[in-house]
């Protein structure tokens, strides 16, 4: 039996590393059904990111990797034009899952909620996934060569 029926968390995806798949399991152990937010291309820009792939090109990376490491989960990918998407309105959302780097959004997120009288959501803080270095994994690192998508440290000739 689930903790949660329906979690929710969200992000860009651009390319998915060991990071993403902590959260993601993370959010499957919880619940038998996640809802994904899917960052769109013209929020990503608003936010300063210079994505590699663009939303359809993430969309279908993300449901491969769903489908491939997640088998038999039920689960929904939704386009986020903003920072919350359906985790204000779905009301059965119950928790939401997010990186130590934005655990702030939650206490946000059950004000909104609180405004269109819905029940908070339980936060669950995901930690960060370190590197082989200790630091973090992260999408710039992957595409400034620092680590691949395992955290491992890239080897310069």
């Amino acid at each position: 039996m689930s903790e949660f029926v329906l979690v929710a968390m969200g992000g860009t995806f651009d390319i998915i590393h060991k990071g993403h798949l902590t959260l993601l399991s993370k959010a499957f152990s919880l619940s038998s059904k996640v809802i994904i937010g899917l960052t769109s291309d013209e929020l990503a820009e608003k936010r300063g990111k210079k994505t590699l792939n663009n939303y359809n090109k993430r969309f279908a990376t993300l449901m491969n990797t769903i489908k491939t490491n997640f088998p038999n989960n039920a689960f929904q990918i939704s386009k986020l034009d903003n920072d919350f998407g359906p985790a204000v309105l779905e009301e059965n959302v119950q928790a939401l899952i997010v990186s130590d780097e934005t655990g702030n959004k939650g206490e946000i997120l059950n004000q909104l909620r609180a405004e269109k009288n819905l029940s908070p959501v339980k936060i669950v803080i995901v930690p960060m996934t370190l590197a082989q270095d200790g630091n973090r994994i992260s999408t710039t690192r992957i595409k400034n060569s620092e680590i691949d998508i395992e955290g491992n440290l890239s080897s310069i000739d």
